[in-house]
C-alpha cells in the first residue's frame, strides 16, 4: 500500500462500505438510468454526465433512449440525427465516439457490451472512469470509477493531499477505491461514492453532519474538510470576440452554415460569423466587407439585436448579434443552406446559436 493511502489502516473498511451503501439505498435519487442495469443505458448516461449536471442530463437521456433504444439503433443512426439528439449538451466528440464505439461492439462483440476491463477499455472514448462505471454498475465487477466527485470524497476520507487536477493523481485514488470497494455490491458502492460527492461532500461547505461516513473521515476528524481536495487552478481562458448575423433572403429564408468536420463543434450548424481581432472603426461597413471576403456573402446588416456570451472550458465567445438581408444571389450547397424558420428545427446548433435564434424570434414579435 502506498504512503498516500496509508490512512486506510485507520478505517474499518467493512463498516465504511455498510454505512455508505445503506445510506445510498435509502437516499438515492430516482434517475432514469437507474431503473435497470442495462449496460448500454449505463454507458449512455455516463457519457452524458461527463461535464454536465444531472438535472440537465435527465431529459436528454430520456429522449436519446427513445430515439436510439438499442445499440443497433445508435449504430445505424445518421450523424445529423445523433448531433440533434445531443444538441445543447456540448462536447460533441463524446457522442461521435459513442456511436463509433457501439459500432465496434456490434462488429466485434455481437452487440453485447464487453464485461472485462481489458476489452471495454479498447472501445473508442471509453476511459478508465467510464469503463469502471459500466463494469461495476451493469455487471457487478469491482472496478473503481473515479471522477471528480469520487476524488473529492476520497481525498477527504483518507486525507490525501495529491493535486486532483494532475492526471497522475488519479492512480492514487483508483488504488484507494480498489482497497475500499465492496465486492458484494460494487454497483451500489460506486454509485454511492458519486452520489455522496454530488449531494453531501460538495466542493464548498460540505454537509459533514449529514454525511453517512463522517465517522470514518480523516478530514472531518481533523477539521480540514474545507482544505481538501488540493486542486490547482486552470489556465486562464481566452476571450474571443465574434460578430454573427441572421441573414434572410427575399422570401424570409435564413442562411445557415455547417462547421468544418474537425475542430471545435465539428459538423454542427451555425449562423454566418466572423472573428473580430481588433475594434473596428465604422463597424458595420467593415463587418459587411469581412463577411464578403471571409465567407463570400454580401450582406446588408440592419441592426444589432443583442449579445451572447458562451463559456467553453478553454475560451469564452462574446458574440455580437446582427440581423440583416442578403444582397447577392445565394446558391446553397452541402455547407451552406437557405432554410425556413420551421426547417431550422431539423438541424443541430450549438447553444450560443440557439440563443441567437431565440433572440431573433423575439425581435420579430416586437
Amino acid at each position: 500500500m502506498s504512503n498516500e493511502v496509508n490512512n486506510l489502516e485507520k478505517i474499518n473498511i467493512e463498516n465504511f462500505q455498510n454505512d455508505l451503501i445503506t445510506w445510498f439505498k435509502r437516499e438515492q435519487r430516482d434517475l432514469p438510468w437507474r431503473k435497470d442495469q442495462d449496460p448500454y443505458k449505463v454507458w449512455v448516461s455516463e457519457i452524458m454526465l461527463q461535464q454536465t449536471r444531472v438535472d440537465t442530463v435527465i431529459p436528454y437521456f430520456n429522449r436519446f433512449i427513445e430515439w436510439f433504444p438499442t445499440i443497433d439503433d445508435l449504430a445505424d443512426a445518421d450523424e445529423e440525427k445523433i448531433l440533434k439528439a445531443w444538441e445543447g449538451l456540448g462536447y460533441y466528440s463524446r457522442v461521435r465516439n459513442l456511436q463509433t464505439a457501439v459500432r465496434e461492439v456490434r462488429e466485434n462483440y455481437n452487440g453485447v457490451v464487453p464485461e472485462t476491463p481489458e476489452e471495454i477499455s479498447k472501445l473508442k472514448g471509453v476511459g478508465p472512469y467510464t469503463a469502471g462505471a459500466i463494469l461495476s454498475i451493469a455487471y457487478g465487477v469491482p472496478e473503481p470509477a473515479v471522477d471528480g466527485n469520487v476524488m473529492r470524497v476520497i481525498s477527504r476520507v483518507l486525507s490525501i493531499w495529491k493535486d486532483i487536477a494532475r492526471p497522475a493523481s488519479r492512480k492514487v485514488f483508483e488504488q484507494a477505491v480498489r482497497e475500499l470497494i465492496s465486492h458484494e455490491d460494487p454497483s451500489a458502492f460506486n454509485q454511492a461514492l458519486m452520489e455522496l460527492g454530488a449531494l453531501v461532500c460538495t466542493p464548498t461547505s460540505p454537509a459533514c453532519l449529514l454525511c453517512p461516513v463522517c465517522e470514518h473521515c480523516q478530514a472531518f476528524e481533523e477539521g480540514i474538510q474545507n482544505e481538501l481536495p488540493v486542486k490547482t487552478k486552470k489556465t486562464k481562458t481566452r476571450n474571443v470576440q465574434l460578430s454573427a448575423a441572421i441573414l434572410v433572403d427575399e422570401s424570409g429564408r435564413i442562411v445557415i452554415h455547417k462547421r468544418p468536420s474537425t475542430g471545435l463543434l465539428a459538423n454542427l450548424w451555425e449562423f454566418p460569423n466572423v472573428e473580430i481581432e481588433h475594434p473596428i472603426e465604422g463597424e458595420r461597413g467593415h463587418l459587411e466587407e469581412l463577411f464578403n471576403t471571409s465567407i463570400g456573402i454580401d450582406p446588408d446588416l440592419e441592426k444589432i439585436i443583442g449579445q451572447v456570451e458562451h463559456v467553453f472550458s478553454h475560451l469564452i465567445w462574446n458574440i455580437k448579434v446582427y440581423i440583416g438581408k442578403i444582397n447577392s444571389e445565394f446558391e446553397g450547397n452541402d455547407q451552406w443552406k437557405l432554410v425556413t424558420i420551421d426547417e431550422i428545427e431539423q438541424f443541430a446548433f450549438p447553444v450560443p446559436y440557439q440563443k441567437m435564434f431565440k433572440m431573433y424570434l423575439e425581435s420579430l414579435e416586437k
